[in-house]
């Protein structure tokens, strides 16, 4: 029977933030969004004191400062490095990981004999090479593994790691009976409400449903979590209705190459390709990375992997603005001689296109690009995919976001360096 686990970091980029400066170890700390506009991250000691996912700063400034919190601005080259870190260590310790987000993956875990002990073993792991605590589910279905996740992380008791297959029965209905349905992987805000209407109330509530007549009612997104819920494996990423809070495009090369050109023409594709899945969720994004590497199973070839962050000048769903950044990122990270394996890119800080929040001066799409890039996707749908594409440009100018109170790149940036005095 196939077994997946989810590992997700706990508080991920307040850790971050707390690994490289250990006088923040037990200090409340939020880290806020581009522009220092809202609060994205909360330590567990700021959850205590109150303070809300989401909240714009200039409300909590004085709060903050009343309560000792440190606030600090994101620092994305940070996170994406430590994300990539993270994975490189499930990747040791499984050989199946699918990224979901920048700090969550799944595992699949067939062929371990123990899959808790291996949970145990991916904390204590993470623990020790980078410092992140993380939590981890483990269950037959992606839906269960989340589900199990979300238990490891509310009950100290089981030491940070869950499975379903260790409870037994009536204690694991118990739980599923205590949590409300919203807190089941794609079960959104106004789905919970119409589910809460129709009697259909607890995590227990939902397994329990007729899987044919959830289909009628609601679709078949929620049909196959009724059957993941029952331990079924079924359900995919892109059945999940809720929008993505990163975008990955990336593959690997037929083989190695060290011609720049090509590295350049395959990321141009997945640029356009993560832009075109933006616009399909009606979604902007605020900065772009770019990842390459060579092969690491290849020990007879000199090592590479790098990843470099670009923000953006204002969140947006454009093709041609988002190309720009990636060949700018590219230029930055590539170097000759290396045999590249593999490149890719992700788009992250994503908000909603039709809610987005942005300051009296902050630029904004021109609506005829938006039109462009509609007409782009429209014909690409009907003639397939790659029709029509977009050369790459190269970038005129530097991108500079407010950061005020931005922490060091310890990791990627060599003037920043962690320095330790004897």
């Amino acid at each position: 029977m196939t077994i997946y686990a989810l590992v997700d970091a706990n508080n991920f980029y307040a850790t971050c933030e707390k690994v490289f400066d250990p006088s923040l170890a037990d200090v409340p700390l939020v880290v806020l969004s581009n522009n220092d506009g809202c609060i994205v991250a909360r330590s567990a000691e700021a959850k205590e004191l109150g303070i809300p996912m989401g909240a714009p700063m200039h409300q909590w400034k004085g709060f903050c400062a009343n309560h000792g919190v440190v606030i600090k601005s994101s620092n994305y080259a940070l996170y994406g490095d430590m994300s990539s870190r993270m994975l490189a260590i499930l990747q040791k310790l499984c050989p199946d990981v699918e990224s979901y987000s920048i700090d969550e993956s799944f595992l699949k875990l067939d062929g371990f004999s123990d899959a808790t002990v291996l949970g145990y073993e991916i904390r204590q792991t993470l623990q020790q090479h980078i410092k992140v605590t993380c939590g981890v589910g483990i269950g037959p279905s992606k839906t269960l593994a989340k589900f199990a996740n979300h238990i490891a992380k509310k009950h100290p008791e089981y030491g940070g790691v869950f499975s379903v297959s260790d409870a037994p029965k009536i204690e694991f209905e118990q739980l599923m009976a205590y949590y409300p349905v919203n807190e089941i992987w794609g079960v959104g805000r106004q789905l919970s409400k119409r589910l809460t209407a129709d009697g259909i109330e607890t995590v227990l509530d939902l397994s329990r449903c007729d899987a044919k007549a959830i289909h009628a009612r609601y679709g078949v997104v929620l049909a196959k979590t009724v059957r993941e819920l029952r331990g079924e494996a079924c359900i995919s990423f892109d059945d999940i209705a809720a929008p993505k809070q990163q975008i990955i495009a990336s593959r690997s090369f037929a083989g190695v190459t060290t011609d720049y050109q090509t590295v350049k023409a395959a990321l141009s594709h997945h640029i356009s390709r993560a832009a075109e899945k933006l616009r399909l969720q009606e979604s902007v994004c605020a900065h772009v990375y770019v990842m390459i590497r060579t092969n690491p199973f290849r020990e007879q070839d000199p090592q590479y992997r790098k990843t470099i962050l670009m923000p953006l000048p204002h969140p947006t769903a454009d093709t041609a603005v988002l190309m720009k950044a990636a060949m700018a990122a590219l230029r930055k990270g590539f170097i000759p001689g290396f045999r590249y394996h593999k490149c890719g890119v992700m788009l992250g800080e994503i908000h909603p296109m039709n809610a987005l929040q942005t300051d009296l001066f902050a630029s904004v799409d021109d609506p005829k690009r938006l039109r462009l890039m509609g007409l782009l996707d429209s014909i690409n749908k009907r003639q397939g995919s790659g029709t029509l594409h977009m050369a790459s440009t190269q970038l005129s100018a530097a991108w500079h976001m407010r950061a005020e109170n931005r922490s060091p790149r310890y990791t990627t940036c060599w003037e920043e360096l962690p320095v330790a005095y004897a």
